[in-house]
């Protein structure tokens, strides 16, 4: 789909200041977490995914991108599973939080 001049001009990811504001702090966020302690964890990860979801939504609304719609709750959606398995209310295997990050990256992705 390709986006009108007004719509290019009103969507936040057309350039690159957006892109990283939007996307790269927040993936860079999760990328460090990676390495903090169990507490902190969730929480950069719960930051980040809400960041992104709502970054996403706003543009939708600034911009009309279809896909935006959909990402921006996806990314909202998974603040559950990160917090339930974050703070250990559910557990998801020692690989749980490689397993969250494939499902968040190939459903951002994907979408």
């Amino acid at each position: 789909m390709t986006l009108s001049s007004d719509e290019q001009r009103t969507d936040w990811t057309a350039g690159k200041k957006g892109l990283l504001l939007a996307w790269g702090l927040p993936i860079g966020a999760i990328l460090i977490a990676i390495f903090v302690d169990p507490f902190s964890k969730p929480i950069i990860w719960i930051a980040a995914l809400v960041w992104m979801g709502s970054a996403c939504l706003l543009n939708a609304r600034r911009c009309g991108r279809v896909h935006c719609y959909y990402t921006g709750p996806f990314f909202l959606i998974m603040t559950i599973p990160v917090a339930l398995h974050g703070f250990s209310i559910l557990h998801f295997g020692q690989e749980g939080w490689r397993w969250l990050g494939i499902t968040i990256s190939l459903g951002g992705g994907g979408i």
